[in-house]
């Protein structure tokens, strides 16, 4: 796929959302699916095109600072379960279902690359578009939740930096916005490496398909480890074998399931026929979640800009809606940890 244009990127550092959604496919919970950032980020650029801004963004790069899910852990209970709100009677008096919702709370900074006829080369023209683009996006809904104003945004002020044509300048200059970003985590794809997994998987268990795969990297597989034992006193008696239980890693690093679209279950519809679709004036077709291995790392681990974007890769013709990220492939580690 052809790289998106790069004239300037813009730094939305340290956004505060509330309640935002933390259930985005039927198998996962927890932090929001990458295609609400990418969403979140198309909505603020029509916004600021309804104004006049002959602005347009490409790739945005998602680093978490602070995540905080509403849960808790009931007495006696092993699992956390939602925190939930009680909604208002209805019109009888009577009291309302309540509908199981994820949310959580977050702290993100966001990575725009931008290009377009309007992309200010002037200090204070950068620094006065920056502020505006930022008012914008906090008076924004993003994965369902609100975006907030940062009380401590003096020490946080957006950034729009011109991006340069070199090479080692394009190189010095994410050195220097990467330190922007820290301390916090960078979402990055590792569909690579769950296709590795796969093909390792099926050599000694053929029937293993990519969910089986998905799991066996993002859980703590505890396994047993047989070795000698060296306390026989007896020195005539046989060895015997300890066994001992450790915790098996296939690859060092934060890995993650992700959602990363939908693929579709149906043919493709024409507007309006089917009913009570959500927009009679668009064609309609049923999907399904589509799921990946991401993993969490520090911006300083990233090489280059590229590496921390996430785009939009829509494939009508193929029934797959999703969203990519070009990290590089990191070779695959084996860790075993014993439990004491």
């Amino acid at each position: 796929m052809k790289p998106d244009p790069i004239e300037a990127v813009l730094l939305l550092p340290r956004l505060r959302v509330q309640n935002a959604n933390a259930v985005s496919s039927p198998l996962t919970w927890g932090f929001p699916a990458p295609s609400a950032f990418t969403g979140f980020t198309h909505a603020l650029q029509r916004r600021l095109n309804a104004v006049g801004y002959r602005l347009n963004f490409g790739g945005v790069g998602i680093v978490c600072h602070q995540f905080d899910p509403q849960v808790f852990q009931p007495p006696g209970r092993r699992t956390q379960v939602f925190r939930l709100t009680r909604n208002p009677v209805d019109k009888d008096g009577d009291t309302s279902a309540i509908v199981e919702e994820g949310r959580t709370h977050l702290e993100i900074s966001l990575v725009l690359t931008v290009a377009g006829e309007d992309c200010p080369y002037n200090e204070d023209d950068r620094k006065t578009l920056a502020a505006e683009v930022l008012a914008c996006a906090e008076g924004m809904r993003l994965a369902g939740g609100s975006v907030l104003p940062n009380p401590n945004r003096h020490k946080y002020p957006a950034q729009w930096i011109t991006w340069p044509d070199l090479l080692e300048e394009r190189r010095l200059e994410f050195r220097r916005l990467r330190r922007r970003l820290m301390p916090g985590f960078a979402l990055v794809s590792r569909e690579q490496l769950l296709a590795q997994h796969i093909d390792r998987l099926r050599q000694t268990q053929p029937q293993t398909n990519a969910l089986d795969a998905l799991l066996d990297l993002c859980r703590l597989n505890i396994e047993p480890q047989a070795a000698l034992d060296t306390d026989d006193e007896a020195e005539s008696a046989p060895p015997k074998l300890a066994t001992t239980w450790a915790v098996r890693k296939q690859h060092r690093g934060w890995l993650v399931p992700l959602p990363v679209g939908y693929a579709a279950i149906s043919p493709l519809y024409q507007p309006g026929e089917v009913k009570n679709a959500r927009d009679s004036e668009l064609p309609f077709r049923f999907v399904e979640s589509v799921l990946t291995l991401g993993e969490w790392l520090s911006p300083h681990r990233i090489a280059e800009l590229p590496h921390l974007l996430w785009h939009h890769d829509a494939q009508p013709d193929a029934g797959l809606y999703r969203v990519y990220n070009p990290c590089p492939p990191s070779s695959p580690t084996a860790v075993t940890t014993p439990i004491v």
